[in-house]
This record gives structure tokens, sequence and C-alpha cells, in this order.
């Protein structure tokens, strides 16, 4: 492991206290040639309203088909875990954590699902993605119900 270039994997490592401070990492793909997906889930990722300061709540689901890459998944849990502290409203949370891993990876393909828990009453879910996924790709449903409340 210590030839990958990786600075928290097997290491003790501190929350980062922001986005911006935090290290998302990659390694390499070594099946890069095969077109396939993986799927990292964060059912519990916590934001702050960057007006009032409260905390708020989403569950990710966050699917990539790599290329040469793969991203490091105790790096993601750091970045995703900086965002705990950090004011910004629910689109632009989803869409940065995606794009954050499209600059590091450089995927195929990404998609991100943002299934925000409600807020002033009004969930607001997030869907971005970096274009057509390509042919051929098994591409499952993302599993998240629609908010239902006390249904």
């Amino acid at each position: 492991m210590t030839d990958l270039n990786v600075t928290q994997l097997g290491r003790m490592v501190d929350a980062p206290a922001s986005p911006e401070l935090a290290v998302l990492e990659r390694v390499p793909n070594p099946q890069a040639d095969v077109l396939y997906l993986s799927r990292f889930v964060a059912p519990e990722f916590t934001s702050l309203c960057p007006v009032t300061g409260q905390p708020d709540f989403a569950h990710l689901v966050i699917d990539y088909a790599p290329r040469d890459w793969l991203i490091e998944s105790k790096s993601l849990k750091l970045y995703l875990a900086s965002f705990r502290n950090h004011g910004s409203f629910h689109e632009d949370c989803t869409v940065k954590v995606a794009r954050k891993i499209v600059e590091i990876a450089d995927p195929h393909w990404l998609r991100i699902g943002g299934y925000w828990y409600p807020r002033g009453g009004i969930p607001i879910d997030v869907f971005w993605q970096t274009g057509v996924a390509p042919e051929g790709l098994w591409v499952p449903d993302q599993g998240v119900a629609p908010y239902r409340g006390r249904g």
C-alpha cells in the first residue's frame, strides 16, 4: 500500500475543517480496461444551512464509471465529513461533491443523487451527471424513494 501515493489511508487523520481543506485522493484502477460502475452511498451526509446555521441532512448516492483512477474511499469519507461545519445550499453541496470527484478521478461518467431531508417542510432532491451514460454501462436505479413524510 505504501506505493499508492496516498496520505490518509492507514493513518490517523483529523477530519478536515472545510471542503476546501479536505484532500480527496485517488488510486490506480487495476480494471481500467473494463467499463463498470462503482457506487458510493453516504446515507448520513450533513452540512449547514448558510443562512440559519442549522444542520441539513442528505442521503447521497454517487455512481461513477472509473477510467484510470478510483476514488480512495477513506479520503472520500473525510471529504464528505468536511461539509459538517460548512454552510452551503443543498444544490451547491451536491454538485460540489460530484465536480470534485470528476476533477480528481476523471471518470468515464458520473452521476450523483442528493436526497435531502426537508428544510422548512420542503424536501429538495438534487441530481447531476456528467452526460449520457456510456453505451453498455449497467446503471441500476439509485434505490432511494422520494420523501413521503408520514406517508
